[in-house]
């Protein structure tokens, strides 16, 4: 079974990228998302990781860190993106399935909790 990758977007030097990759490595040492799932990180500081964030067309360069889940190559597309997310919020992005950081006042101050980050992987494999 080929496994879904978990593209990461982030930059270099940057403490919220950092604990985003640290939060998707410790969800995948347990199951089911260790042999569901591999990660992927693609640096903005590197030519490879803005044409892979260009291609992705869904995340705002400044909600960096993101994510969005992928298979073969392809992005997974959001069954529901009209679908509120109780527990992602604004930070779910709509035409894939995966988040971005929500830096807004009143939304999630810049935090992508290990909740949102399970709440994504789980709808991956609902698939």
């Amino acid at each position: 079974m080929d496994k879904i990758q978990i593209e990461v977007f982030g930059k270099p030097g940057c403490q919220k990228c950092a604990m985003l990759n640290h939060r998707i490595d410790e969800l995948l040492k347990k199951e089911p998302y260790a042999s569901r799932y591999e990660k992927v990180y693609n640096s903005l500081g590197t030519e490879e990781g803005l044409v892979k964030f260009a291609l992705a067309q869904c995340i705002n360069p400044n909600r960096i860190p993101g994510m969005v889940l992928s298979k073969n190559g392809e992005y997974i597309e959001n069954p529901t993106p009209e679908v509120p997310d109780p527990v992602c919020k604004a930070s779910k992005l709509y035409d894939y399935i995966g988040i971005q950081t929500d830096y807004s006042p009143d939304g999630g101050k810049g935090v992508i909790t290990p909740a949102m980050v399970q709440s994504i992987l789980d709808q991956g494999l609902a698939l």
